[in-house]
């Protein structure tokens, strides 16, 4: 069955600033995407909500260098331990993607082709960036 909708995933800094984003089919998981975002960027931290729970990620963030600060699916059968003072931290994405609603061409997703609309969400993010300088 085809799927018209696009889900938009993105890598950001603590203080906002956009690293990385991926433009995939809506009915994509989200954990598919991560080491795409995070791969050649070296942090502390990679902080992540539950849909990111996964063993071959965790992995990969460690073989990074970082610490994966993933809260663990509820049906998980071995429970994970994470910093949830750290974890407190992953509202800087949803901060982001607040700053990226008022550009409405990216909250309404008009633009008929995956690559002009990614093209404009690097636009929304370069002005978001320029605005904090």
């Amino acid at each position: 069955m085809g799927d018209f909708t696009t889900k938009l995933n993105a890598a950001v800094t603590d203080a906002f600033l956009p690293l990385r984003f991926t433009l995939t089919a809506g009915a994509c998981h989200d954990v598919t995407q991560a080491p795409t975002l995070i791969d050649g960027y070296r942090c502390q931290y990679v902080i992540a909500d539950a849909a990111y729970d996964s063993d071959a990620l965790r992995e990969t963030i460690v073989a990074q260098g970082a610490v994966a600060v993933i809260k663990p699916r509820n049906n998980r059968v071995e429970e994970r331990p994470y910093d949830k003072q750290v974890y407190k931290r992953r509202n800087v994405i949803e901060r982001f993607f607040h700053r990226l609603k008022p550009y409405r061409r990216v909250a309404t997703r008009y633009d008929k082709y995956a690559d002009r609309y990614l093209g404009f969400v690097y636009f929304a993010a370069l002005l978001i960036t320029a605005k904090k300088m």
